[in-house]
């Protein structure tokens, strides 16, 4: 679990647009998160797995 301190470090606006820090909405992760979605891997595959993200699905081959 994310540092609530961080959490709301990284909800402010940066200084610079490149300081920007990208956090998962769910738990607060700050690697491995999907911009497109805005969660972690984590919580993603999660919720993929549930059928909760409209056009996911497994990948089978």
């Amino acid at each position: 679990m994310a540092k609530t301190s961080l959490i709301a470090k990284s909800k402010k606006k940066p200084k610079f647009s490149s300081r920007i820090i990208y956090r998962c909405q769910l738990c607060g992760r700050s690697r491995a998160v999907y911009r497109k979605f805005r969660m972690c891997r984590l919580c993603f595959r999660n919720i993929a797995s549930k059928g909760e993200i409209p056009g996911v699905r497994k990948a089978s081959w």
